[in-house]
């Protein structure tokens, strides 16, 4: 099994609500609205408005879930117009070093050469950057 990056979303962090639950009874809620940009050899293009990230945080900081929902518009490899919808899911985890998460994610496009993104077995990983998070993308080839 090989994994090959398709490409790298950059995420710019905006505007955030919480649902804080500190009597140690149930899970905490923060959701995270974002814009950004793509860049990669398949695809590049910008995070439409509308893009958010769901955590859900356990009890006294247990286990620590994401999903990130957002569209893309921009062009792919030919040159040709095209969108993405990304849905990407994952959990934080300590024990991973120089990574702060790692995703599933499910793509749907309207690009014709990169039709094989919407049944293609997708990773993604979440790395800190100056500007908020990346999200490299990769597929199993």
């Amino acid at each position: 099994m090989s994994w090959e990056k398709v490409f790298t979303v950059h995420v710019a962090i905006g505007d955030t609500m919480d649902l804080s639950n500190n009597n140690n009874d149930g899970d905490s809620v923060v959701m995270i609205s974002f814009g950004g940009h793509v860049t990669g050899k398949y695809f590049e293009g910008d995070i439409l408005p509308g893009g958010v990230d769901t955590q859900i945080i356990g009890p006294n900081g247990g286990r620590h879930s994401l999903s990130a929902r957002y569209m893309l518009q921009g062009k792919d490899f030919t040159g040709e117009a095209c969108k993405m919808y990304i849905e990407n899911n994952g959990m934080f985890d300590e024990k991973l070093e120089n990574v702060l998460f790692q995703t599933s994610p499910k793509i749907i496009t309207n690009s014709q050469a990169l039709s094989y993104l919407n049944n293609d077995e997708l990773m993604g990983e979440g790395i800190p950057s100056n500007t908020g998070i990346d999200i490299h993308i990769y597929r199993n080839v």
